[in-house]
């Protein structure tokens, strides 16, 4: 039960790179 816990928060985590890799890449492109 308490593995899933850090699997969630690192799986937030890639999200959240994800998402800021693509707002940096359109403010790059513009």
């Amino acid at each position: 039960m308490s593995m899933s816990v850090p699997y969630t928060g690192g799986f937030a985590l890639i999200v959240v790179l994800f998402i800021l890799l693509i707002i940096v890449g359109s403010a790059w492109l513009f």
